[in-house]
């Protein structure tokens, strides 16, 4: 029997091959650099484990990017909707948004407002800290009554600043900022790592978890992303085991060393896992 996730994760490349993973007419999957043969080749290996693509012109950049974040979003909301049992209140997914309207980052409306009224401060500053992820993940606080489902565990007496409780603080909080790149072919890939280091150091609260989401088929340039801590938890692949035999059946020694140890290292886990990461 195909488990529920399964068919999550079949789905979401369904909706990919609809439009945004597609071949062009000498057969080169919508992923692949033209210029290198082992790109070609992954992607080509991923795409006919995945099933059948469309043969089309391959959409501008900004439009597959676009795609691409819909579909990771989709697919965790529905994934959450799914895994609700888990949590007292349900996880929010939406693309795009700013992070000063979250409780760890709201103070930063201020800094951009005292920002704006003195150049020498705003140049100072700069602009890195006012980040728009990809996708965000939204974590509503907890009223009262459920706190206190099994008996009263707070009053009005205690736990007066904690953005959990919704009774005590409206703001909701970001769980998860997920940087989507459908491929990372050039230095703007970087920009997740940069935007992780910043959601870092910019944070009054919890840390959010700060991961990203690619569609390419070189391990080289994954490696280039995901090896290194601190800046975010982990790079999760489309299509991962598609990957991995990928590489095995058609890669060079070092491709298949690069992606074992980003496997074994914990940086690099299947879209799957990123559910199941984030639910807690």
């Amino acid at each position: 029997m195909t488990s529920g996730l399964s068919r999550l994760r079949a789905e979401f490349h369904g909706t990919l091959r609809a439009g945004t993973l597609t071949l062009n007419a000498s057969g080169v999957p919508s992923n692949a650099d033209t210029a290198s043969q082992s790109s070609k080749s992954y992607a080509r290996s991923i795409l006919d484990s995945l099933g059948e693509a469309q043969s089309m012109t391959k959409l501008p950049g900004q439009t597959m990017g676009a795609n691409f974040e819909t579909a990771c979003a989709e697919f965790l909301r529905q994934c959450f909707a799914a895994l609700a049992h888990l949590r007292p209140l349900p996880l929010q997914v939406r693309k795009g948004g700013g992070i000063t309207e979250f409780d760890q980052y709201d103070h930063l409306d201020d800094l951009e407002a005292i920002a704006r009224t003195n150049r020498e401060i705003a140049t100072a500053l700069g602009s890195d800290y006012l980040i728009k992820p990809d996708v965000v993940v939204i974590r509503d606080a907890l009223s009262d009554a459920v706190i206190n489902a099994h008996g009263t565990f707070v009053d009005d007496t205690v736990a007066l600043y904690s953005p959990t409780r919704a009774d005590a603080w409206a703001r909701q909080s970001l769980h998860a900022s997920v940087s989507c790149k459908w491929t990372l072919r050039s230095d703007r890939a970087q920009n997740a790592r940069s935007e992780g280091l910043n959601l870092v150091r910019n944070r009054k609260g919890s840390l959010p978890h700060v991961v990203v989401v690619t569609g390419e088929p070189l391990p080289s340039r994954i490696a280039s992303l995901a090896l290194g801590t601190g800046d975010i938890d982990c790079v999760y692949h489309f299509a991962l085991p598609e990957l991995v035999a990928a590489v095995q059946a058609h890669g060079s020694a070092t491709h298949q060393d690069q992606l074992s140890m980003m496997i074994e290292g914990k940086r690099l886990r299947d879209i799957a896992d990123l559910p199941l990461d984030l639910i807690v």
